[in-house]
């Protein structure tokens, strides 16, 4: 066989070269969001409070704080001393409850611990729900999509505070009876069924609004041709395909939820005492903000601080996915 001059250096050369890897959409969303400061900003912040949240206890032991009553200050009927009658000192950072003496960095910490439990279970069966429904809708059609289409609309008809304000004794009461959970965990369960039941609607309609583009497309086609079950193509080649609203609506919907259940401590409809929670801490510090402001300023300050964090994250990680809606 005959080498003409030169092919061998040019064969060289050619191994020589370093192959062009390519790169997943994922990859490439991370690479845009490293260089996000602000979403690099925001996760180090959750990270923090998520951290915070689940060693608490060992925190709260280790700085010796406690959540006991304090007797002379109850029989005293005052406000703690120190720094706005906030009884802020080294043994108590962040001050005692007016009245109780209960410590306030105690409650905020195992605060957090419920507000991120309800907001995170609650965004994840709400997906779970409105994915699962919005492909359904989405991919069948027919009649099946209409009654799927007015359930949805059912659903959103309802005004929802008012609901659960008024179902809370209700649902409540019979998941005591028929479920034997009461106290605290009946109404920590009630706000988790609540927010799924009430939230998957909007999911499930921005869902179905894909999966009626993705089913025209040709690989669904070719995948129905090949005689693929109608399982199959929602699961390996529609859902897929349905990462990117599915991840920036879970992103949007944690600190909405982490809002609405502050929201409704502060009515009185959820977690009760002694359990505390960042929503519960805000209502009882309205009594006392002319003489005791920093009892409402911290709970609502880090209360503040978390559901702008995850905010900006859910814009930053929208614009991670979406290179195409940028913030300019």
């Amino acid at each position: 066989m005959t080498v003409l001059p030169g092919a061998e250096q040019e064969t060289h050369v050619a191994e020589e070269v370093p192959g062009i890897a390519g790169r997943s959409p994922a990859q490439m969303a991370w690479m845009r969001l490293r260089k996000d400061r602000v979403a690099i900003i925001c996760i180090t912040v959750i990270l923090l409070v998520v951290l915070v949240a689940v060693f608490a206890p060992l925190i709260t032991k280790a700085l010796g704080l406690t959540d006991d009553f304090n007797n002379k200050l109850i029989k005293d009927g005052g406000l703690p001393g120190g720094p706005l009658h906030s009884g802020i000192s080294w043994s108590h950072p962040l001050g005692l409850e007016p009245l109780t003496g209960r410590d306030l960095m105690y409650r905020l910490l195992y605060g957090s611990r419920i507000s991120l439990l309800v907001a995170g279970l609650g965004t994840l069966f709400t997906v779970v729900i409105g994915v699962t429904l919005g492909m359904i809708a989405g991919y069948s059609g027919g009649w099946v999509d209409a009654l799927l289409s007015r359930l949805m609309d059912l659903l959103l008809s309802f005004p929802q505070l008012i609901l659960l304000i008024a179902l809370s004794p209700i649902l409540v009461q019979v998941l005591d009876d028929k479920l034997g959970i009461d106290g605290n965990p009946a109404r920590i369960t009630f706000l988790i069924i609540v927010f799924a039941v009430f939230g998957w609607t909007v999911l499930a309609r921005i869902i179905r609004g894909q999966v009626l583009s993705l089913r025209e497309r040709e690989f669904v086609e070719a995948a129905i041709s090949i005689g693929a079950s109608s399982r199959r193509i929602l699961v390996k080649e529609i859902l897929p395909n349905l990462w990117v609203p599915i991840l920036v609506y879970a992103s949007l919907l944690f600190p909405a939820y982490i809002g609405l259940e502050a929201a409704l401590s502060f009515l009185g409809v959820g977690v009760s005492e002694p359990t505390p929670t960042w929503g519960r801490m805000l209502s009882d510090s309205v009594s006392f903000y002319t003489v005791d402001p920093l009892y409402l300023f911290i709970p609502g300050t880090y209360l503040f601080i978390v559901v702008l964090t995850f905010n900006l994250l859910g814009d930053s990680i929208r614009d991670a996915l979406d290179p195409r809606a940028s913030r300019s």
